[in-house]
């Protein structure tokens, strides 16, 4: 870790950059909303276009001091649900919103719900069109989508299970243990990389159960989940031992969709067969 006075000066150059770049992106996309538009009363003729700053610090129930600082890129503790509040009232659309987040360096507690629920019919034809093994995982690790060389890879496990889940498969299902090699590794890779994803998303039923269940079911799921490890999917070397066709070898590469933030598109890469 740099911890250089160097170090130090940048990272500090680089958080007032973003509070600035915040700032004038909240300054902006305020000039643009009308009070019709934000279901306020126009009032008396005003000197420049969009809410003042007063009216939006109401509709968001935050004190105008506070929100003016925001718009100065003063260091301010925000929190999500405020930002989310801001991103509602400034009407912003989905990439802006990201974009908002970004820069507050925090997570959107809305989680574009309504993304994850399936994968569209054109990524599926997507996949599909991939020659490598690929799939798509949404946030809980469900297999939304996959294509016929991950399904000979995994030895037809995803048509097997009617809902398909990557985390269960690994810590529940027997042939897990056969196929993976390194699977104490991986397994303890693999939640790690789990939390990383599910840690601003705790709060979903979907989730919890997930979690609940595999504490529950697999006591080495439970052991690596209670230790709290985070770390980001970097892929890398991933190895199996197939049933029929031996030892082989893949590059993991992993994707995040920009249409659908909360999907990965993850790729097996430079298939090489051992003897």
């Amino acid at each position: 870790m740099n911890t250089s006075p160097q170090a130090g000066a940048a990272g500090h150059e680089g958080s007032r950059l973003r509070r600035q770049a915040l700032g004038e992106f909240v300054r902006s996309a305020r000039s643009r909303i009308t009070p019709q538009m934000a279901g306020l009363p126009e009032g008396m003729r005003r000197r420049t276009p969009g809410l003042r700053r007063e009216e939006v610090a109401q509709l968001c129930g935050i004190s105008v001091t506070w929100y003016t600082w925001i718009e100065q890129g003063r260091e301010v503790s925000v929190s999500p649900s405020v930002w989310s509040r801001i991103a509602g009232v400034l009407q912003l659309a989905r990439a802006e919103r990201a974009y908002l987040f970004d820069l507050a360096d925090c997570a959107d507690p809305q989680h574009a719900r309504d993304e994850a629920m399936g994968a569209p019919g054109s990524l599926r034809e997507c996949v599909d069109a991939i020659t490598a093994p690929a799939y798509v995982l949404d946030r809980a690790w469900n297999v939304l989508a996959c294509n016929a060389p991950l399904r000979e890879l995994f030895d037809d496990w995803p048509d097997r299970d009617p809902a398909p889940n990557l985390l269960r498969y690994i810590f529940l299902d027997p042939a897990a243990r056969e196929l993976v090699v390194d699977w104490e590794q991986r397994a303890r890779r693999v939640v790690a990389e789990f939390r990383a994803d599910a840690g601003a998303h705790l709060d979903e039923p979907a989730v919890l159960a997930l979690i609940d269940a595999l504490n529950r079911q697999s006591a080495v799921f439970a052991h690596w989940w209670n230790r709290h490890a985070v770390v980001e999917r970097e892929g890398g070397l991933r190895e199996f031992a197939h049933p029929r066709r031996g030892r082989m070898a893949f590059q993991q590469i992993t994707f995040r969709l920009a249409t659908h933030l909360d999907l990965k598109l993850v790729m097996l890469l430079g298939e090489s067969v051992g003897s």
